[in-house]
């Protein structure tokens, strides 16, 4: 299937993407979508940005356990990025090089040329703030810069000697069909991948790629789903299910979503597109 990918052919298409970025001097910082995704996906993370009780639209990604069924039909929010328009992963080197805390965040403005009160300048202090916090109990967290650190991480989860593959969230059909937001119904039976252990890594707003990556060690479910939306749009979506969330920030927005309280119920989850999550190569004994 498009959305599975061994841990060997992935690191070859990502390196292909790491000479592009060598030969780019682009800077863009991507905002908004990259800053409520992982607050939709990390236990962390509150809505306390939202105003005025009004639902964000991309906080439609949430469902149970109990909708993955032939003919579900549910809301959900899947935007489109342009890959040769995003930030690109660094060279491990390039990346040591340029410091990756918030108390450098004025010297880091400047490098960057972006003004302090700038759209740029409040996603990189986000960044930087959401990858210095102190990880959940049983979380296991790492923000990577480069594809040697991702990979690296993600070996240190797993063991040295075990191999992975990757799940993603894929477009089939044109992804400019229609809104981000649209009823998309689920056309056959969702395939449970084996995971005993996964590793979620969701892009950050950053002049370059960082992803914050984490394990956590509560149980959790991992889905291949297959979607078509209201408008036609065909999707392959990666959909994790936290069975325990007993840890997480009451007033995240899953709760307030599926209207239920931490601890209580299993959340359920798609991946925004440009998010991935390994899991080990290997079948159940």
């Amino acid at each position: 299937m498009g959305s599975l990918l061994s841990s060997r052919s992935f690191t070859l298409c990502v390196l292909l993407v790491l000479m592009f970025a060598q030969k780019s001097t682009s800077r863009k910082v991507v905002t908004k979508d990259n800053q409520q995704a992982l607050a939709n996906t990390d236990g962390h993370s509150s809505s306390s940005h939202m105003m005025n009780n009004h639902m964000d639209p991309s906080e439609q990604i949430f469902f149970t356990i109990s909708d993955l069924k032939i003919g579900k039909s549910l809301p959900i929010y899947f935007s489109y990025k342009d890959p040769s328009t995003s930030p690109h992963l660094l060279p491990r080197d390039e990346a040591n090089s340029i410091p990756f805390s918030s108390s450098e965040l004025p010297y880091l403005l400047e490098f960057f040329s972006f003004s302090k009160d700038s759209h740029q300048a409040e996603a990189m202090k986000y960044t930087l703030t959401q990858c210095e916090l102190q990880p959940l109990k049983g979380e296991t967290k790492f923000c990577a810069t480069s594809l040697e650190s991702m990979l690296d991480f993600t070996r240190g989860v797993f063991g040295l000697e075990t191999n992975f593959k990757i799940l993603t969230t894929n477009f089939i059909t044109n992804p400019l069909i229609g809104n981000p937001l649209q009823n998309y119904t689920i056309l056959k039976l969702p395939e449970e991948i084996y995971a005993p252990k996964m590793v979620a890594c969701h892009s950050m707003p950053y002049p370059y790629a960082v992803f914050y990556c984490h394990y956590q060690e509560s149980e959790n479910k991992l889905f291949q789903v297959s979607l078509t939306g209201e408008n036609g749009v065909r999707v392959e979506a990666a959909a994790v299910c936290h069975m325990d969330t007993s840890q997480w920030n009451r007033d995240h927005a899953s709760f307030r979503v599926l209207k239920i309280k931490p601890g209580t119920s299993p959340v359920c989850h798609f991946l925004p597109v440009d998010n991935l999550v390994w899991v080990p190569d290997q079948l159940p004994a």
